[in-house]
């Protein structure tokens, strides 16, 4: 298991067992790059071991507080930080950290096992239970990879995956033999393993007391404030901190205010790709623009069609979960570039689904169904159409996707449809795609990614503010006022960009070829998914089958079949 996950922590590693307890970590050097931050770390004074990844960017704060308690401390990072707040403070230590985090606690007096996981699920957190054992880790195939795991597939899992753009919320993955912890959720497993989940932040999507009062200028400078304090969080680091500079508003304001905030030298990076059926590749002119402004030491990777092929298996692999996003291919080469020259970069994941930039919002202003209209614009296919493509054996007998969606989408704490989808997208959706992709693409290289606008304060304020100032100016209303104050207004009067693959949404040539020998091999068929008939449809005209938020149907159902042999399913 841990040298499944030797490309996460590539500088050292660790393992410690006793009794009925075993602990593995490998280790990214970036705070306190000494051996004395070593993991697993094992404090006997206190009867506590710890195995963490992620990063605590308030731990220096922490550790004074800690200090003044008593404690005293062996290292200078923030893992023994962790491990001194969860003796002091007990379950709600989780509260007071500010960052992202998986770890795991054993209680050597009380034989307790603890596991929490950050607000966002920045960092993941799988588990298996297996013949009277329990296993976790940080990624899916390293608990694949030591045998005995139930690898039968999951139909309501299959059921998200086809209808949520291969989003498969928790507790559930692709496996029935494997789970991972909910975002924002502590587990205290006893010595019998027996376990209790709580989940310890859920903030209301809802104005408060006074709210109403507050002019638009004030909900800006309050944005603004928390931006920049974001974004200064996340420079914290023994080593230099970069950034991923796509050219468009959320990584270009970044950018700003880290040269607002005196950063020198600040890397940036940026990657393209060929033009197919007439779609452009790349968006360098924007993130050129913003390089020079700010005067970055500005990194462009353009990589051709040939290379994007290459790439593919070792993307797909890197993959905790499948997923169908073509983003995935272009951040794995990304970070390939990135990490020889830098270990940790800021990213600008989250924006559209905290300040409302998706298409699929306005319409639900006056929305009087909020499940059927939101499922109407977001989901690939309804429950009647996936009865036609799935077969028999495969598809559940209700709507599980549309069930999941009521179940989030009209729990209390949201004033209104549109607060309700963005909750939904912020807490959910977001996790298992865009926030997952970035985990895994950077780590497969030993590339810290840091996220400001997953900052929980900076959400918390995002969640008050009036639909109606995210939702103006075509989406994102409000940020853009905010980034006006910061940014070239050439890069936010544009259209929406996106992270362009243009060959793996018009699939043809050797792509093609690919996905159909995948497709008609004989493990494919054994497993049977999907009807022939379908199948034949995607394969004879992949291009008319594009789903609502414009992916390709061939490449959803190709990729999970790559993805499910690459670990040996």
């Amino acid at each position: 298991m841990a040298d499944v996950l030797a490309p996460r922590g590539p500088d050292a590693s660790g393992i410690v067992v006793r009794g009925n307890v075993g602990l593995g970590h490998r280790r990214l050097r970036i705070l306190d790059l000494s051996d004395k931050s070593q993991q697993p770390m094992v404090d006997p004074d206190l009867g506590l071991s710890l195995v963490f990844n992620g990063c605590l960017y308030n731990f220096r704060e922490l550790r004074e507080e800690l200090e003044a308690r008593g404690y005293r401390f062996f290292s200078d990072g923030d893992t023994e930080v962790v491990l001194k707040a969860w003796h002091a403070w007990g379950e709600n230590c989780v509260s007071r950290f500010h960052g992202m985090f998986a770890f795991v606690i054993h209680e050597r007096d009380s034989g307790r096992v603890v596991m929490a996981r950050d607000r966002f699920g920045i960092k993941p957190l799988y588990v298996a239970e297996i013949a009277g054992a329990l296993r976790f880790a940080s990624s899916l195939p390293a608990l694949v990879k030591a045998g005995g795991v139930d690898t039968s597939i999951d139909r309501a899992a299959l059921h998200n995956y086809m209808t949520f753009h291969a989003v498969v919320p928790p507790p559930r993955t692709i496996l029935n033999g494997v789970r991972k912890l909910a975002p924002a959720t502590i587990r205290v497993y006893q010595r019998d393993g027996t376990f209790k989940d709580r989940r310890y932040w859920d903030p209301p999507y809802r104005r408060q007391t006074g709210d109403t009062a507050i002019r638009r200028e004030e909900w800006q400078e309050k944005l603004l404030e928390a931006l920049r304090l974001a974004v200064k969080r996340r420079m914290i680091a023994d080593v230099p901190v970069g950034v991923l500079l796509s050219g468009g508003v959320d990584s270009s304001l970044i950018v700003g205010l880290l040269a607002e905030a005196g950063q020198r030298d600040l890397m940036s990076f940026s990657v393209g790709f060929e033009e197919a059926n007439g779609e452009k590749g790349d968006e360098f002119v924007y993130s050129d623009l913003i390089a020079r402004h700010f005067g970055t030491d500005h990194h462009k990777i353009f990589v051709p069609s040939a290379d994007l092929m290459g790439a593919l298996p070792g993307t797909i692999a890197a993959m905790s979960e499948p997923m169908v996003s073509y983003d995935n291919v272009g951040f794995y080469l990304l970070s390939k570039e990135v990490s020889k020259h830098i270990k940790v970069v800021q990213s600008g994941q989250g924006a559209d689904e905290v300040f409302g930039g998706y298409h699929w919002y306005p319409p639900l202003v006056n929305s009087n169904d909020v499940v059927s209209d939101y499922g109407k614009a977001f989901a690939d296919r309804s429950h009647d159409v996936l009865r036609t493509q799935l077969s028999g054996d495969w598809i559940t007998d209700h709507d599980a996707s549309g069930a999941l969606l009521a179940e989030h989408l009209l729990r209390d704490g949201a004033d209104t449809p549109v607060d309700q989808a963005l909750r939904l997208d912020s807490n959910v959706m977001l996790v298992d795609d865009p926030v997952k992709r970035v985990d895994n693409m950077t780590m497969a290289w030993g590339l810290e990614a840091r996220v400001p606008f997953l900052d929980h304060e900076l959400v918390e304020l995002a969640a008050r503010i009036p639909p109606e100032e995210k939702l103006r100016d075509g989406g994102k209303g409000i940020l853009k006022d905010v980034a006006r104050k910061v940014v070239p207004s050439e890069v936010i009067d544009r259209k929406k960009g996106y992270f362009p693959v243009p060959q793996l949404k018009y699939i043809a040539g050797p792509y093609l070829d690919m996905i159909r020998d995948t497709l008609r091999s004989q493990k494919a068929r054994d497993r049977g998914f999907f009807r022939d008939d379908y199948l034949d449809r995607l394969l004879d005209r992949p291009s008319d089958h594009i789903t609502p938020l414009r992916g390709s149907e061939l490449w959803q159902v190709g990729l999970l079949e790559m993805w499910l042999q690459a670990q040996g399913v």
